[in-house]
This record gives structure tokens, sequence and C-alpha cells, in this order.
């Protein structure tokens, strides 16, 4: 059995286990229980009730948070001509084609957290599908990160866009921000996160949709919230 420091069982003692707490108070424990030095992630775990093994209750896609997750994440897209120089005004932090395929492919480069591509560049990319895929970095347009509108999408990602998809037990995981944000901002981006799920509720979903929402913070404990107190 794994030995928890002093501060976690000390922050641990404060969240009750078999308890659902309001999203209100959720927040404020979570912010309370945060026990690292560094400024915590707050993570959010949403458990659906869906069948993962067929098609039509998978959940994939992207949202904007309203307040961003507190990290910048460094870009790149592949795209040509007119497409390349709006990505480059819009902010983009890497920007290329063939070069830059040919660099990851190569040199075994990876120093982005997101790749949007133009759909005509797609074709080129399928063959570091093996490579790309793994690392949840290949584009898909069902996020966002397939499209014409370059600047839209590096604008999106620089303010705070996360994705988000079921994994085969119907979990969905995101970050929702900062142990440093205020409890104002984190509510808002709980609300946001959840919402969308909610509106994405795939048609062929039966009975409650969804079981369990819980948040924690890196290294902290977990807090569990009461599930139907989001609009439905």
């Amino acid at each position: 059995m794994k030995k928890r420091g002093k501060k976690y069982v000390e922050a641990a003692a404060k969240v009750e286990k078999a308890k659902a707490y309001t999203k209100e108070e959720a927040v404020k424990l979570a912010k309370e229980t945060s026990v690292s030095k560094f400024d915590a992630s707050v993570e959010l775990a949403i458990r659906l009730n869906l069948d993962t093994k067929k098609a039509d209750q998978q959940l994939r896609g992207a949202m904007v948070l309203p307040h961003g997750t507190g990290k910048t994440k460094k870009v790149l897209v592949v795209a040509k001509g007119e497409n390349a120089k709006k990505a480059e005004a819009a902010g983009a932090d890497f920007v290329g084609d063939m070069d830059i395929l040919t660099k990851i492919e190569k040199e075994n480069w990876f120093e982005f957290d997101v790749m949007i591509a133009t759909p005509d560049m797609m074709p080129l990319l399928g063959k570091l599908g093996k490579v790309l895929g793994p690392k949840g970095l290949m584009p898909n347009p069902k996020t966002g990160t397939v499209t014409t509108d370059v600047a839209k999408a590096v604008e999106e990602v620089k303010a705070g866009r996360v994705e988000y998809r079921t994994d085969s037990f119907g979990n969905v995981h995101a970050i929702i921000g900062k142990s440093s944000f205020t409890e104002e901002q984190l509510l808002d981006n709980l609300n946001a996160f959840v919402g969308t799920i909610i509106k994405a509720k795939p048609t062929g979903a039966k009975g409650e949709y969804i079981k369990n929402v819980s948040i924690t913070t890196t290294m902290g404990p977990g807090i569990k919230i009461i599930s139907n107190s989001f609009d439905k």
C-alpha cells in the first residue's frame, strides 16, 4: 500500500470519502487541499453512462474554457502559402509543411503540445499516424485541429481550448485550471466543461447520463461532486 505524505494525509482528512459535495464546496475544497509546492492543475473526471463499444456513443471534441487552463500551449501548424502566413500572424509557435514533418520523422522532434493542419496536408500526415496517434497529437476534424481557418484554431488553443475524449470505460478527463485560480474562475470553467459534455450527449445514451463527477488537484485527494447539480 502506497504511503502518503503528512501534507496529503492532512488534506485528505478535510474530505469525506463517501460524501458528494456541491460544486461550490468542491471547488473550495480543491483549493484548500492542494498540497504541491507548485501551482497545481485542477483536474476534472466525469464518468458517463455510455457503451463506448458503439461508435455513436464515443464522445470526442474540444471547447474553450472561459478562463483558460492556466497553461500556455505550444502550437504547430502544418500548412502552406497563405494559410501558413495566417498561422504565423495568429501566434503559432511553429509553422511548416514537408520540412516540419520530416523533422518529426527523422529527428523525433516533439517540442509542441498541439498540432493543427489544413485538410490538404492530411495525406502527408498519414505516414506519421503511428507516431502522432499514441501521443494524442494527430489532427482531427472533430477537435477542430483539421481546418482551413488556422488563425481561429490557433487563437482558441492559446485562449485555453481543451480537448475531450471518452476512454474505453466512458470516462472523460480534463484540466480546468490551476489551484491559483479564484473559486469563481474554477466554477465558470467547471460549469462550461460539464455543460459541453451534457450538450454532446449521444442520442443512443440510455438511463442516467452522468454517473460520477469529481475534481482533484495534482497530488491532492479526489472530491466527489453531486452529479445532478449541473443543469441538464
